[in-house]
């Protein structure tokens, strides 16, 4: 009762009538798998069974990896990141890919050794068993984490709508890692408390995009996990060591050359890309800002989310706050941030959905997460469509309304002071 006495003096005005409860998320939920199955079928059958060139099949990202492993396994690393050599492999394992359509090889050496042994099976059945992974351990994390099964009391739904989740249709149609990437930062910052060195090894697994762990040193720092930390750095370590030793030291110098590219003529210059991006970039470049300015501009929003992932981390304890905060934060803070990679924020979702469940809603924040929930799907499309990019001031709103949260019912203490917290979830209910 103490808590939530505590609670309403800080902002018990601020709180309002819910319309998202458990009964309408779970009904969202299963609308959004009807509409996936309606864009399915109609995607089957416009592109004549995923046969005609016009139109991308699903899984095209997803032959791209096991192309890479094919090349590995019956070559060597340096004929994966030769353009040249790649595209032959791709155009004799997929012919029925367009010769524009194949791409270059532009991860390092730690994912080339991770999907290593994606071509031991056919393309198709191990698409299947990468997607049905990633979507298992991306729900088990963000279940974890966000505690969203306890917030719905108990409901087995609680799986349902985090695998239904926007965010993770888009990667899954792909074919992408973001799943997997997000599932090792859900885990990473569930297991912080009690097993640091496991969170460690989960961040270390990162190495295979190290862009979406470039704020874990930071959160860490304020967080004080130095065991974490430690374990994190030694085991992305050891993981670009076996990975170099695999694949030899020619594919570092050579995934940077194919990093430049990249950089200079899909980052910097493709509208196709930037349609797809909710960055800060991107939506300058899309307006005809100079690359420069543009760079100048997502470094100073880069500098704000990082700040605002700190004063979060320090004054809460709330493993979902700091949860939200960080992937939010990670999203705003990378130029280079495709539709997929919003798997990240899918976990900010639920977690900011639970709090609400839990604790009463704040003024906008079901109207926020709605547009959040809503912004993979948009993203998807609007490559196509072209319209607006609006996908960084969502992401802003969500780190504001993070904010917010921490500085009504947040302040710092010990881990005690976050447990506290859980006697008062009735009362608030």
């Amino acid at each position: 009762m103490y808590v939530s006495q505590q609670l309403r003096m800080r902002g018990a005005d601020d709180r309002v009538r819910h319309w998202l409860t458990p009964e309408r998320i779970v009904f969202y939920s299963g609308s959004m798998v009807v509409g996936y199955v309606v864009l399915m079928s109609l995607w089957f059958f416009w592109s004549h069974g995923f046969t005609d060139h016009e139109f991308a099949h699903p899984g095209f990202d997803f032959s791209i990896f096991w192309s890479a492993s094919y090349g590995l396994l019956h070559g060597s690393a340096v004929q994966v990141y030769d353009h040249a050599s790649f595209d032959r492999i791709q155009q004799t394992l997929f012919p029925d890919i367009g010769r524009g359509s194949l791409m270059p090889w532009l991860y390092p050496p730690t994912f080339l050794v991770l999907i290593s042994p994606l071509a031991l099976l056919p393309t198709l059945v191990m698409y299947f068993v990468f997607v049905g992974l990633g979507v298992t351990v991306f729900t088990a994390g963000t279940l974890r984490v966000s505690g969203l099964t306890d917030s719905f009391r108990g409901s087995r739904f609680a799986w349902f709508v985090v695998a239904a989740l926007p965010g993770v249709f888009v990667p899954a149609s792909f074919g992408q890692n973001s799943l997997l990437t997000a599932s090792f930062a859900a885990f990473a910052l569930y297991l912080m408390r009690r097993h640091p060195l496991r969170a460690g090894l989960c961040i270390g697994l990162l190495a295979i995009k190290p862009q979406m762990a470039v704020l874990f040193p930071l959160v860490l720092i304020a967080a004080r996990a130095w065991r974490t930390l430690a374990a994190a750095a030694f085991s992305a370590a050891l993981f670009g060591a076996l990975s170099v030793l695999v694949c030899g030291t020619q594919s570092v110098r050579l995934f940077l050359v194919n990093t430049a590219l990249a950089r200079e003529t899909l980052l910097e210059q493709c509208r196709g890309y930037w349609l797809a991006s909710p960055t800060t970039f991107a939506v300058l470049r899309e307006s005809g800002v100079p690359v420069a300015v543009a760079y100048a501009a997502e470094a100073g929003v880069a500098l704000i989310a990082a700040a605002a992932a700190w004063r979060v981390w320090r004054n809460t304890h709330d493993i979902r706050l700091r949860a939200a905060s960080f992937t939010v934060a990670t999203l705003i803070a990378n130029p280079y941030v495709w539709h997929y990679e919003l798997a990240w924020l899918g976990i900010a979702i639920v977690c900011l959905s639970a709090l609400g469940l839990d604790r009463g809603w704040l003024r906008g924040e079901q109207s926020v997460i709605a547009l959040a929930w809503l912004l993979p799907a948009y993203e998807f499309f609007n490559r196509t469509a072209g319209m607006p990019q609006f996908g960084p001031i969502v992401l802003l709103l969500m780190l504001l309304m993070i904010v917010r949260r921490v500085r009504i019912e947040g302040d710092r203490g010990d881990d005690n002071a976050a447990l506290a917290y859980a006697p008062a979830l009735k009362t608030i209910r």
